[in-house]
């Protein structure tokens, strides 16, 4: 293993979910963090360096699988396995539904085009907008497969598919692709992220690696791959991952139950965590808070060992805070040590 390694001394939110947490995402306003979890519940947390506590809670019908923000942080959204989608107005803790698809939600994410819209992608291979006080989309999307991953930062969206196809939308015309490429991974997409400045994404499969893809590959700028999240000969998937907003450096997280930092740019490892403990359990999703100076993982059960690995993990799930340093993410002028495909 290279890079610096340490156990992080962070803290446990109270009050978390009984089961796995699906989705995790930070307020643009406020340290105040949502967590969607497979008990059907909706949790959301005051965050502060050393503490936190529970501000609201609420229960749906059925397991939880995203979570997004409005823009103006007095509401989030959610959706899941009953196929729809809902709004939760923190101030009246009051939940409304305001999308609905033929199968699950899996992503979604607050686009504050035309006085606002909701972006909702589901695993019956739609993209659909909703302006949410209508009863009937905006307009809708048809993809070719499932939709197991999405990222959007500003007008940029990546979407990443059952097919291993990955489509790049630029907003401001969401109709119509600008790009579909195939994963430069060969197994199946867990994950995408969009690099803070725009200029292109990382992905990450259950293969244990990650790729660095730009949108417009030049002689400074090339698509590489590596590997991560393994131990000798054992691979694990890469669950998450989420770039800093500051350094554009950024983490993933694996069902290996660890997380690292890492830098694109020298294509090195910034910082490699130890496991809380040493059988488990995976880091299931992980987020940089507005400013970058807090970073949230949750640690539970992903079913990356099917269902007989269950029992394995009852009782496990928490959400935890790490205080970031900034010689923990901040990029180094260093030689290149990341491993390559």
């Amino acid at each position: 293993m290279f890079g610096s390694t340490s156990q992080p001394a962070d803290h446990q939110l109270p009050n978390g979910p009984s089961e796995a947490i699906s989705s995790i995402n930070w307020s643009p306003k406020a340290n105040h963090i949502v967590a969607s979890s497979w008990d059907n519940t909706l949790r959301c947390w005051d965050v502060h360096p050393n503490s936190g506590n529970l501000l609201l809670q609420t229960q749906l019908e059925a397991p939880l699988l995203s979570t997004a923000w409005h823009d103006d942080g007095s509401k989030v959204f959610c959706g899941g396995c009953d196929n729809k989608g809902f709004i939760w107005d923190l101030q009246a803790n009051k939940t409304t539904q305001v999308a609905q698809h033929e199968k699950p939600i899996k992503d979604m994410a607050w686009i504050p085009l035309q006085g606002g819209l909701l972006m909702t992608a589901s695993w019956d291979k739609t993209v659909k907008y909703w302006d949410t006080r209508q009863a009937n989309p905006v307009f809708s999307v048809t993809l070719n497969e499932r939709v197991y991953c999405m990222d959007v930062r500003q007008s940029m969206c990546v979407i990443g598919t059952a097919d291993r196809n990955i489509s790049i939308y630029n907003l401001g015309n969401p109709a119509q692709p600008y790009k579909v490429i195939e994963s430069p991974l060969k197994l199946q997409t867990r994950c995408v992220s969009v690099f803070t400045d725009q200029s292109g994404f990382a992905v990450g499969s259950i293969e244990g690696r990650v790729g660095i893809q730009y949108l417009e590959e030049t002689a400074t700028q090339k698509h590489f791959a590596f590997k991560c999240h393994r131990d000798k000969s054992d691979v694990f998937a890469v669950n998450a991952i989420s770039f800093h907003p500051q350094y554009g450096t950024f983490a993933t997280a694996g069902s290996d139950g660890t997380f690292h930092f890492w830098d694109k740019d020298s294509k090195q490892r910034l910082k490699q965590f130890n496991k809380l403990t040493n059988n488990g359990p995976p880091v299931t999703a992980c987020k940089f808070n507005a400013t970058g100076n807090l970073f949230a993982y949750a640690v539970g059960y992903d079913w990356s060992k099917g269902h007989e690995g269950y029992q394995q993990y009852v009782g496990q799930t928490q959400l935890r805070i790490h205080v970031v340093d900034e010689n923990e993410i901040k990029a180094r002028k260093t030689v290149s040590t990341t491993k390559k495909k």
